[in-house]
């Protein structure tokens, strides 16, 4: 039986980023960037294998953080990347 190997390499260019509208209050800007930090890590996450919230550890989430080269996320970016796996389906 062969296994497939897992990679979180990009399967294609990513998009141009684009720069984030002006004049929203700051707590917007921390949360639009806590929800796309969030789902870059539960995309690897699930890259990896990890399908189901309660296997997605703080640590683990941290590791895969490292490993994409991200900084380490917050415990509430943690909580939302678990959401994410849990409701993402």
């Amino acid at each position: 039986m062969a296994v497939a190997a897992v990679t979180t390499k990009p399967l294609h260019k990513p998009l141009k980023k684009k720069p984030l509208p002006a004049g929203r209050p700051r707590e917007w800007y921390v949360t639009h960037n806590r929800r796309l930090k969030a789902m870059r890590l539960a995309i690897a996450l699930l890259d990896t294998g990890v399908h189901y919230p309660s296997t997605a550890t703080n640590d683990k989430i941290r590791t895969t953080a490292e490993r994409i080269g991200i900084h380490p996320p917050s415990d509430t970016t943690c909580r939302m990347v678990r959401a994410l796996i849990r409701y993402g389906r």
